[in-house]
Order: C-alpha cells, then structure tokens, then sequence
C-alpha cells in the first residue's frame, strides 16, 4: 500500500480520499462537481493509469477514480478473498457509501468485469458505460468463431507457468517485475516509461503478501473461476442495451484478443460507436491518452 500522501514527483496531484465501508481502508480519488464519471482500472495497475484523464473530466464531471482492493493507495488485506466477486461487492459498497446515480462507468481490463458485474445487478444507477481494451462479457454468447479469451500471449503465459511456480513467482515480486509484466499484457509505447512511472506502479507491491490481488486477478479467469458469478448477472444485460455505450480499443492488446472484445460490446451494442487504435496496446490510457481523453470528451458532451 503507498502512503496517503505520496504524489510521485508531481505526477499525482489528487487529495486522497480513504473509506473503510467495505471492511478493508480503500483508497480513491473525488474530483469536479457534475454527473458521475467512475473510472475503474485493472491488473496490476491502480488509479494512477487515469492520472492524465482526471484533470480534463473533472472540468465537466465528477470524476471518482478508486484503487481496488490490494491495489495502489487501498489496503491488501490478507485474510479476504481476490475474486470477481468480491471486488464487485466492495464496488457496491463505495458506490452506496457516496450515493453515486447516474453514473458513467469507464472500465478497462479488470475494471471491465468489475464495472459490468455491478451494472448488470444495478442497472438503475448506470448512465452510460465506456469500455477500454475489456469485455462485457455476454456479446458473445454460443459464438464459436471467436478467439479463446485465455489463448492469448499473457494467459498462455500465467497457465504455463502455473505448474512450474513460475507464474507465482513473477507476480510475487511486482516491486521489481511491474514493468515486464505491462509489457507482457501489451504496454507499447515504452518511451513513455521514465522512472516515476516505474516507481508508481510497482510502489503497491513491496512484499510478496502485498502482490495477494495482483496474483489472484489472472487466475480468476485463466482458472474458470468468474464464471457462475458472470452467469447470475446475465438477467441484467437487457436493461443496458439502451444506454449509451463507446468502446475504445488498442488493436495490439495481447490480453484480451482485440476481435473478441469488438464482437463482445457490438453484441450488446451493435450501433455504439467504436474507436480502434492501431498503435496502442492493453493499456491505452499510457499508450494513448491524447487520443482517448478527446474521444470520451466528445462522448460525454453528445450523452449528457
């Protein structure tokens, strides 16, 4: 966990915000006045990655950017349990505690599961969803000519390693493998990456008990685990096929195949506007964020 007030040479300028609603001290940031705008981020990144989206939106919007648990400013408590499931609770939680409506979701990776496990189950409260090198999750049902979402160089990469220790091993030590875990997921633009950069994301994981969420993100999927907690939500999937929705996609995510997550969000949202990105990889928000925070601008002013 970092300390409240690190900001990174200057890099994190945001008041820290810390609630204990959920059982365990989570971090996140509260920035503007408006509409609610919850940006959610994924493995094995905190809200750091949305650094260079905060100041932009929070001009018009209410902007809430929380660490999930285990990760970056929030606790890593080690007598809980790192799944779906459990992450989607602790959402829920923060989202009663601040009694957000009306909300806009922008998800990436593991923020995208995350932020659907929550819609699906409390479609009331969602205004409009943004998705970002992720998946719905339910677009692609009894489909068959779409790629293995866990055939692909990083989950081939954690099941191969899971015999020898190897995949353990590395995610144990994310202190001083952040950034070649990024690279094996799909960071591209690496002459972006000075030593802030690497400071911020591998500050959350000083110790082996820190990196529990991190190692337990990857094998909730690659282990078939998430499955019959995605399967209860799907009866909330027709209340969000109305509301607004975007996708933006890093065409060269070695995460999640680009084809499958395109073909998940245009099965729910088949006349949503889609932005394809050919230079940037699983995380668009440092491969690309002068071309991402235009486009949620512009979608923002057209959905209200």
């Amino acid at each position: 966990m970092i300390s409240a007030e690190e900001n990174f040479e200057g890099t994190w300028p945001f008041a820290p915000r810390f609630t204990d609603i959920a059982g365990f001290r989570q971090h996140y940031v509260d920035e503007g006045t408006g509409r609610p705008l919850l940006l959610l981020h994924g493995q094995p990144t905190w809200g750091y990655i949305y650094r260079k989206f905060i100041p932009a939106l929070a001009a018009t919007h209410r902007v809430i950017v929380p660490d999930h648990m285990g990760f970056g400013k929030s606790e890593t408590p080690p007598d809980r349990e790192y799944t779906l499931r459990t992450h989607v609770e602790n959402l829920t939680a923060l989202i009663d505690a601040l009694d957000l409506r009306d909300i806009t979701l922008v998800m990436q990776d593991w923020g995208g599961p995350i932020g659907v496990g929550y819609a699906v189950r409390h479609p009331e409260r969602i205004h409009s969803l943004v998705l970002m090198n992720t998946v719905v999750g339910y677009g692609t049902a009894g489909r068959r000519d779409l790629p293995n979402p866990v055939d692909t160089p990083w989950f081939r990469w954690i099941r191969d390693g899971l015999p020898t220790g190897r995949t353990e091993a590395v995610l144990s030590q994310l202190g001083s493998t952040v950034l070649s875990v990024m690279q094996i997921v799909g960071l591209e633009r690496l002459d972006r990456v000075d030593p802030t950069f690497i400071r911020a994301y591998s500050s959350p994981f000083p110790t082996p008990a820190d990196c529990k969420g991190a190692i337990a993100f990857p094998l909730d999927l690659a282990l078939g685990r998430i499955r019959e907690f995605v399967r209860e939500g799907a009866g909330g999937v027709p209340a969000l096929r109305d509301k607004p929705a975007l996708m933006i996609e890093g065409m060269l995510d070695r995460a999640i195949p680009p084809a499958l997550a395109l073909a998940d969000f245009a099965g729910i949202w088949p006349k949503a506007p889609v932005i394809q990105v050919p230079g940037a990889g699983h995380y668009i928000q440092e491969d690309a964020p002068e071309i991402v925070v235009p486009a949620l601008q512009t979608f923002l002013g057209m959905v209200g």
